[in-house]
């Protein structure tokens, strides 16, 4: 390609790398923090919400429950974090829960967490964004007014940072990410100060509304249920939990320790920060409801659909720093900056897993390719092009998009878990240091609580879910496992075809002989060129042949190969119905039936253009002809190219053009050490 086309690509995703160059973009743990965790991190900026969005259905009275379901929440993230630290040290290769499912359960128990990790992958992005679009909308209205427009836009606009590589794009999101933690704390220690020390009453907006409950005095199992999926909705704090496990090999050395440590601090900052939030907004009254417009009263009316319901992070902020305070300002973009990166998470496990699954035939090859920039380009497109397709769909509503949340999640959690069971139970068959073996047994431990406690809220997502959209996620794991079986079946039948048997096979036998054929439409260069490299070849037998259409043309094509005296017998066949194709290909079969060990060489006259319209006018017929005799056995097919004088001016062009240097593309050599520009 040359530099001048080569200059937009290059724009966009900067310089190509040398493959020996990948080590340079791994990861130390504060880069790799933001880049693998920010999806966890930045859940809590809507993870409170859906709790308290599920308990408005019983009125305000059930928010009391909300910090039980805390409570529940944090012991689930501490219980998956501990099991995830023996993940990424027993299995560092970055399979993360698929090798783990697949080495421990067998192919189908790893192709079903595969299928259920790319799902939640593509519904983290969609939800990281759209949820990240309405947190700027609450400070900025245009952008809530074209939400979808918006949200497409910045996962464009995310895809060509990623394609610039993971390291880089880790430096971009390192500092919204921490800003974002910095803010959140601060946010929970001056409300805490404010609310203890100082005695101040803090209101959130919405403090003076009423919420008319759907069900009003729910008890017994009717609660029960409610309080259940609440505590599901709450879950969602433990998305991509799973992504640092999958991108181990991305860290430093020593890989597992650093991933271990970054596991462990992501848990904790995670668990403050939701548990901060929900406190904050108990204590600054925060309401909010599944349907405002009609559930939420202001003075015993409802609100109506002008109304827009702010997050709950942006309302306790509200009540904290103040409206349109620097501080609350700030805060409200780096939360919706962060929810934009969050979205990182996916396209840094997405693309990985994708390669992975490539490598093992389950996904088409071309996703086990790095780009220019060592990242998993390919990957990282078809993530984007799903999640966009879904922001679409569903109108970037996070409230609906999250319902489809969850479940993939748990899946790949229960069944990775249980597989590290079944692989300290296999180590421990043949351990005998006493050391060792109570190290193994206590992982094995953490590992079998982790695998019980995921699959009861496994059950629990699906009963509370299954009707609100949790089934999508399904048909979309089911999708992915039918299509990625097929595929794997496909590059198995092809593997077998083409095997090399020990023994001598037809295709490595020499053939009898070489009949070769060039096809002849009119007597001009590109024939002859195409005879004269024929006759180069030596074939053993040699002849022209020409579809009849045309009866004048016809005679004189014979008359001029006669005039000529080209020593090449000219062979015409009839066709009565103007076809240039199939006589072709029936006369090649022939040949075929009657000498079944020869080799059929056909040689192709075709014209090289140098404009992309001059190509809808030339070569039509040669490129059908050449699809049909694909598909027939024992023919060999050669084009032979003439290059016109438009092709000859698109050379010189693109000379000139490789001649030419971008601004920045000349490199002049190292810099002698010591040299200071004066």
């Amino acid at each position: 390609m040359s530099k001048l086309t080569d200059l937009p690509k290059r724009i966009l995703i900067g310089r190509a790398l040398r493959s020996d160059k990948l080590g340079e973009t791994l990861l130390p743990k504060r880069i790799a923090l933001p880049v693998f965790a920010s999806d966890p991190l930045s859940s809590v900026a809507y993870a409170p919400g859906e709790v308290l969005l599920v308990l408005s259905i019983a009125g305000v009275s059930a928010y009391h429950f909300s910090p039980w379901i805390a409570v529940a929440v944090v012991v689930l993230m501490f219980t998956v974090v501990a099991s995830y630290r023996q993940n990424v040290r027993a299995y560092p290769s970055g399979g993360g829960d698929y090798e783990v499912a697949t080495t421990n359960l067998g192919p189908k128990a790893g192709l079903t967490v595969a299928s259920a990790l790319l799902v939640d992958y593509v519904l983290t992005v969609a939800v990281s964004i759209s949820s990240g679009v309405e947190n700027l909308g609450s400070a900025i209205p245009f952008v809530i007014e074209h939400k979808t427009f918006c949200a497409i836009g910045a996962i464009v606009l995310l895809t060509l940072m990623n394609l610039r590589g993971v390291k880089e794009s880790g430096k971009l999101f390192a500092i919204p990410t921490y800003l974002f933690v910095a803010g959140v704390f601060l946010m929970i220690l001056w409300g805490a100060f404010r609310g203890l020390i100082l005695g101040d009453t803090m209101h959130a907006p919405t403090s003076d509304f009423e919420i008319k409950p759907e069900h009003q005095g729910l008890a017994g199992f009717a609660l029960v249920f409610l309080l259940l999926r609440a505590f599901s909705s709450g879950c969602a704090a433990l998305t991509g939990v799973e992504a640092i496990s999958n991108g181990v090999p991305a860290f430093r050395k020593p890989k597992s320790r650093n991933a271990a440590t970054t596991l462990a601090l992501m848990g904790l900052l995670a668990v403050t920060m939701f548990c901060g939030i929900i406190g904050l907004a108990l204590v600054t009254d925060v309401k909010m409801a599944e349907n405002p417009a009609i559930d939420l009263l202001r003075d015993g009316v409802p609100v109506g659909p002008d109304f827009t319901q702010d997050p709950v992070i942006a309302q306790v902020a509200e009540a904290v720093f103040g409206h349109g305070s620097f501080l609350f300002m700030v805060l409200a973009a780096a939360t919706a900056l962060v929810l934009f990166l969050a979205a990182n998470t996916a396209y840094n496990g997405f693309p990985l897993l994708g390669s992975i699954l490539a490598q093992d035939r389950y996904l088409p090859r071309q996703l086990h390719t790095r780009g220019d920039r060592l990242a998993f380009s390919n990957g990282i497109v078809l993530l984007a092009g799903a999640a966009i397709l879904l922001v679409w769909i569903y109108g970037a509503d996070s409230t609906h998009l999250i319902q489809l949340y969850i479940v993939g999640v748990f899946v790949s959690f229960t069944l990775s878990q249980t597989g590290m069971v079944r692989h300290w139970n296999r180590l421990l068959a043949d351990e005998r240091d006493q050391a060792r073996r109570r190290h193994m047994i206590r992982s094995r431990a953490i590992n079998a609580f982790g695998a019980f406690f995921c699959g009861v809220v496994l059950v629990i997502v699906l009963a509370t879910k299954f009707t609100h959209g949790a089934w999508v996620a399904l048909l979309g794991m089911v999708i992915f496992y039918g299509t990625m079986t097929a595929i794997r079946k496909h590059y198995d039948r092809v593997a077998a075809e083409i095997a090399a048997d020990e023994t001598p096979a037809d295709e490595s036998v020499r053939p009898s002989r070489v009949h070769a054929i060039v096809l002849v439409s009119k007597l001009h260069r590109p024939t002859l060129r195409a005879l004269a490299y024929a006759q180069l070849i030596r074939a053993d037998q040699l002849e022209a042949l020409s579809i009849s259409v045309d009866p004048d043309e016809t005679k004189a094509l014979r008359e001029d190969w006669e005039r000529r005296a080209i020593n090449v017998p000219l062979k015409i066949l009839d066709s009565p119905y103007r076809e240039v194709t199939r006589p072709v290909i029936e006369y090649v079969k022939g040949l075929r039936r009657q000498s079944p060990r020869d080799v059929i060489s056909v040689y192709i006259p075709e014209y090289v253009v140098g404009h992309w319209y001059e190509h809808l006018l030339h070569n039509q017929s040669a490129l059908r002809l050449k699809g049909r005799l694909l598909f027939t056995p024992g023919v060999m097919v050669t084009s032979v190219p003439y290059q016109l004088q438009s092709s000859e001016a698109a050379k010189k062009r693109a000379r000139k053009r490789a001649d030419w240097s971008a601004p920045g593309s000349v490199r002049r050599g190292p810099v002698e050490r010591g040299h200071r520009k004066g």
